[in-house]
């Protein structure tokens, strides 16, 4: 079944969903161990948030690369996920979305959270002919993020690791049964046309 061009894919609950995150080990355990982000947590700089396993493993190449050490899955509220889509910006202009590139710019300054839409990839890491969202929040949004939004927050280093062991080994039918279960994230239409660049 071929996959629409831009759609959410997540693993998500009734009333929370999973997005991916990877820091330093400074930062990373200290807020899987709380559950909360420590207050070394820079609140006032964007942070940018996925709900795709493999393409969070493509920006920290599975947990190898300095500074993203540890992959969090951070379990937050689907209000607050929706919330931040429904006021968020695309971070680029796209004609048809936009009347002109001047009102994009300035929804892009006033928007509290931005999307972004990129090749999703395969267990290989290699890009595929569909994109992956990438949310970044800033200001208030990550502000709620940390306070209001976030239910749990888990360390998934260790599985990054053993899907990427059996990857390398050649064994893509066992990491794949080790993914994160990801399926369509059901938003409607209304409200969410502007993101869809």
């Amino acid at each position: 079944m071929e996959r629409p061009h831009h759609e959410i894919r997540a693993t998500y609950e009734a009333s929370t969903i999973t997005v991916y995150q990877a820091y330093s080990s400074e930062l990373g355990l200290p807020a899987a161990r709380e559950g909360t982000f420590p207050a070394a947590w820079k609140r006032d700089r964007m942070t940018w948030i996925k709900p795709s396993f493999l393409w969070m493993m493509y920006r920290c190449g599975w947990g190898a690369k300095e500074g993203q050490e540890t992959v969090l899955a951070v379990e937050i509220s689907r209000d607050g996920f929706e919330w931040a889509l429904r006021n968020a910006c695309l971070s680029s202009y796209a004609r048809g979305v936009h009347p002109d590139r001047a009102t994009w710019q300035r929804q892009l300054k006033r928007a509290p959270a931005r999307v972004q839409w990129d090749p999703e990839r395969d267990l290989r890491l290699r890009p595929l002919p569909y994109r992956s969202l990438q949310l970044g929040l800033s200001g208030e949004a990550v502000r709620r993020y940390a306070d209001e939004w976030t239910v749990a927050i888990r360390d998934v280093t260790p599985l990054a690791h053993e899907i990427h062991g059996l990857v390398r080994s050649g064994d893509l039918d066992s990491a794949a049964r080790l993914l994160p279960q990801e399926r369509p994230y059901p938003v409607g239409d209304e409200g969410f046309a502007h993101l869809h660049g």
